[in-house]
């Protein structure tokens, strides 16, 4: 399973709960679209998670920038997703971004809106938030294997489900 997180905003803790904490600690692979904003925040998604595929946002503070990159492409489950926080450019911006990184997915966050876009080639992915929803709905995904592609959800912390994804994978 990937579960895939984003703006969490929080000056002491990974202020995970319910379906939330229960996918960061189950899942092989742990995605974040940056904004944790301080280092107890990191370091508490780390203690939660067995990898931690994480960048910065612009939110985070210098300790948390200097140990995350600004963007980044991970490997999992036959699928390559490019991870950034923001881009300019909207959802063409993102696109170019994931092209650039020849990425099925890209996750991104900044908007705390969890929104699932697919263009051509390249499913924009953004979970939202699970804990700051900032007059959204908060958000979190999962997404696990089955068969030819990952399947998966935006889900709410109580594991409501508010939007389906499905990417090929390359195997």
């Amino acid at each position: 399973m990937i579960a895939i997180f984003s703006d969490t905003h929080s000056s002491d803790g990974h202020e995970l709960e319910g379906e939330a904490l229960e996918a960061a600690r189950n899942a092989e692979t742990v995605i974040h679209a940056g904004d944790f904003t301080s280092t107890a925040a990191l370091e508490a998604f780390r203690n939660e998670c067995g990898r931690l595929f994480a960048v910065h946002g612009n939110a985070d503070s210098a300790a948390v920038r200097d140990r995350l990159p600004t963007a980044r492409t991970v490997e999992a489950e036959g699928v390559r997703f490019a991870v950034t926080h923001r881009r300019e450019g909207g959802a063409t911006g993102l696109a170019m971004f994931g092209r650039s990184r020849d990425a099925d997915v890209v996750v991104s966050g900044h908007s705390h809106r969890p929104t699932v876009v697919e263009t051509d080639d390249v499913v924009l992915l953004n979970p939202g938030s699970h804990a700051q929803p900032r007059g959204n709905r908060p958000g979190f995904a999962v997404l696990e294997r089955d068969g030819d592609e990952l399947s998966g959800e935006i889900r709410e912390p109580d594991g409501a489900v508010l939007e389906t994804v499905s990417v090929a994978t390359r195997r």
